[in-house]
């Protein structure tokens, strides 16, 4: 029985930001989400338990990778992924397109898929729409991504032109391939940054009829503004009953300007990236823990904050990095996918209240203001500190 679902439950009055329920066969998960990055069934530094104390409802894990370590089978053999990491809520499982752009050097595209030489031992890794899908069934996840063709921006029309009707073509086999009832699949609008062809693309694959679609290949290294100027376009094309879903973005800033623009989910490793080089997201801007100005500090990194990180100082933070112990990465990483979650909780609040566009404002307002007055402070910092 598919135990999947979508309820759209409210949209602000002033923005396209939208309030609303996704139901999966483990459980729901409130709208707009943040899923921390679990690529080879472990989100870094945390365990499950850390990782549903910070607020996450759903984690994203990773086929390419989870097919060359431990092998899908294995993990199938074992449960499945929920019971493998021990993770009892949703799964979005990502299909390895992302990883044609990440791995370029080692992969080979055509029509048929895609062949990778595995950055573990060089073996040949063949990867195309229909063994995507069965990666993703083994593992077992509540969502499947299809696979799609990802390249680098900025590109040549000719590339882009090619990179989407792949994606589509790809999409098509992967729908006709999926098996499992309790799966459902998205679909992913490619396109770059022409606004037509990420709407011919959108088109295409609505005609398709997924339950869910994501916009991939943004944040591979153009301006937000130009990122932004897609979400314009491409968000509000989709079906307003499915979940819509933007693939790899996760600065704060960028999470509240696609929420405005009726994006419902998100992933990206940024928070515990950053989170193990002592970096902190905070509502004054982000600190960074090894700078000198942090020695004596007795202060949490937010008063506010539940999270592990915010029972010590931030002297006693700075500490820990300084003196190479590995609890730092840890408690900072948990801070962050904390705040993280605390953002998009308060996000949905301010939607249901119809105050997201203040909501936005008064954060966007408070991050400028702390870039513009911490960046001499900080640099002298960082310099006094090498």
């Amino acid at each position: 029985m598919n135990h999947f679902g979508f309820q759209l439950l409210h949209v602000n009055a002033r923005t396209q930001a939208r309030r609303g329920t996704l139901t999966t066969p483990h459980g729901p998960v409130e709208l707009p989400a943040f899923m921390p990055v679990a690529t080879q069934a472990s989100v870094k530094g945390l365990d499950a338990a850390a990782v549903r104390a910070t607020g996450a409802q759903m984690v994203l894990g990773n086929t390419y990778h989870l097919t060359l370590r431990p092998g899908e089978n294995v993990i199938a053999e074992l449960g499945g992924l929920h019971r493998f990491m021990n993770w009892p809520g949703p799964i979005l499982t990502d299909s390895g397109g992302f990883q044609i752009f990440s791995l370029a050097d080692a992969a080979r595209v055509t029509d048929v898929g895609v062949t990778f030489r595995s950055h573990i031992d060089g073996q040949k890794l063949e990867l195309t729409p229909e063994r995507a899908v069965e990666i993703q069934e083994a593992l077992g996840s509540d969502i499947a991504m299809v696979l799609d063709h990802v390249v680098a921006l900025p590109n040549t029309p000719d590339v882009l032109a090619d990179a989407v009707e792949r994606t589509i073509a790809w999409a098509r086999r992967s729908r006709d391939a999926a098996r499992r009832a309790d799966q459902v699949l998205f679909a992913i609008v490619q396109g770059g940054l022409d606004v037509s062809l990420r709407l011919e693309c959108t088109r295409r694959l609505v005609e398709l009829d997924f339950p869910g679609y994501a916009v991939g290949g943004l944040s591979v290294g153009e301006e937000p503004e130009d990122m932004y100027r897609i979400l314009d376009q491409t968000a509000g094309a989709l079906p307003a009953d499915r979940p819509r879903y933007l693939m790899g973005v996760g600065r704060p800033r960028d999470l509240l300007e696609a929420v405005a623009r009726g994006i419902d989910l998100f992933d990206c490793v940024m928070p515990t990236r950053n989170g193990r080089n002592a970096l902190a997201f905070t509502d004054e801007g982000p600190l960074r823990l090894k700078n000198l100005c942090h020695r004596e500090d007795p202060r949490p990194l937010e008063p506010d904050c539940p999270c592990p990180a915010c029972r010590h100082s931030r002297a006693y933070l700075r500490h820990l990095f300084m003196s190479g112990e590995m609890l730092g990465p840890v408690l900072v990483s948990a801070h962050n996918l904390t705040y993280y979650q605390r953002l998009l909780a308060a996000a949905r609040e301010a939607i249901t209240d119809d105050r997201f566009d203040q909501f936005r404002a008064d954060k966007l307002r408070r991050w400028q203001r702390a870039t513009d007055s911490g960046i001499t402070q900080e640099s002298q910092s960082e310099a006094s500190n090498r």
